[in-house]
């Protein structure tokens, strides 16, 4: 049966083990451009097969967060071709998350100080970005009210997706990872509760909800090939106010069905109960996986136990592992020789410099004594 630390044929790729490094958003790429540190960084943890990238937005417009990488510009792409050298030479894969954050965003972000963009304009009133105060200073700040994307504008954005796809295989990534997942743009199109439009793009059907998603994909698709173009989905999952709609299941299993016939290099699932979430259905994970026929990742709460259960029974293809990676960038051999897991500062996780960044050192003990 698979394991963990078995190899993975991903496409074209062979993954030297089953373990992915989930994309974290850092915030440490001053005016949005990787730096030393960032390559510091994933190369540290690439021990991994498959490293994905924090979130790293396709424009200004997209950006949710001070500091974040982006992948809109040459200086960006350029800067990103030191990241892709460094995991390549230590013998991982990596893909980009290319993201839009939609209406969880502010304006102090946004270009000209403009309103965020969403399907709707619903303001997502409990909800933070990481922006900036009135004084200036970056921290988490009450999302700005929207304005809903005209059908024009959204073939915009659709090709903006598609140029950050491109300008990612310029930098040198083996492929990207839609961000369609945490009530982001994409799932604010998805998803029922947050979606009131009355057009091609909204209403009660799936197809419509499904359409701007599906268009991204495809967009994608045409410049760099299917099968360097993953998804990262979260269904059922509550984050930014999300809410419940219903066909919930209906449609993540529609869209499963279409992202198969697309074959798509992968579908990365993100568990939201590990954040607090309502979990996923009973079953529905296995409905998904049948759907879907392509490579499927599973993120969130994930163990070495829990990731070789899945792999074992086959209902998945790699594990995702996310904050463990943060203190352990060496999580692939401690799980292998049982030394100890720490717990990262999560009081460091945005912004900053190397401190709680690439201060995290491997493993150099002894192995664990149970």
């Amino acid at each position: 049966m698979p394991a963990l630390f078995d190899e993975y044929s991903l496409g074209n790729l062979v993954l030297k083990n089953r373990s992915v490094v989930a994309p974290m958003t850092r915030a440490r790429a001053p005016g949005h451009i990787p730096n030393e540190l960032t390559a510091r960084y994933y190369g540290q943890r690439a021990d991994a097969g498959l490293i994905v990238t924090e979130g790293t937005p396709i424009s200004q417009e997209g950006c949710g967060f001070v500091d974040c990488p982006g992948i809109w510009n040459a200086q960006q792409i350029d800067a990103w071709k030191k990241v892709t050298d460094r995991v390549h030479d230590l013998g991982s894969a990596i893909v980009t998350q290319i993201w839009h954050v939609g209406r969880i965003s502010h304006v102090s972000l946004q270009p000209d100080g403009n309103a965020p963009v969403s399907s709707t304009s619903t303001q997502a009133a409990q909800s933070s970005a990481f922006g900036y105060d009135e004084k200036g200073k970056p921290g988490f700040v009450t999302a700005s009210r929207p304005h809903a994307l005209t059908v024009s504008e959204i073939h915009r954005v659709v090709e903006d997706f598609a140029q950050a796809a491109e300008n990612a295989a310029e930098a040198g990534f083996d492929g990207v990872e839609i961000h369609g997942a945490n009530g982001y743009l994409i799932e604010q199109f998805i998803n029922g509760a947050v979606n009131d439009r009355h057009d091609q793009y909204g209403g009660d059907t799936t197809a419509n909800r499904l359409r701007f998603t599906l268009e991204v994909v495809d967009a994608c698709i045409a410049r760099i090939g299917a099968s360097r173009v993953g998804i990262r989905l979260s269904p059922f999952g509550r984050l930014h106010e999300l809410g419940d709609f219903d066909g919930e299941e209906d449609t993540f299993l529609t869209l499963a069905r279409e992202l198969s016939q697309r074959k798509v290099a992968f579908v990365h699932i993100m568990d939201q109960a590990s954040r607090g979430a309502p979990a996923m259905p009973e079953g529905f994970l296995e409905k998904f996986r049948a759907a879907f026929t392509g490579t499927l990742i599973l993120a969130g709460g994930m163990t070495l136990e829990k990731a070789n259960e899945l792999l074992g029974s086959g209902v998945i293809d790699l594990a995702a592992f996310g904050a463990k990676y943060i203190a352990n960038p060496d999580l692939v051999e401690r799980y292998r020789h049982g030394w100890p897991i720490s717990e990262p500062d999560h009081s460091l996780y945005y912004g900053g410099d190397e401190h709680g960044y690439t201060d995290y050192a491997p493993y150099s003990g002894h192995p664990l004594i149970k």
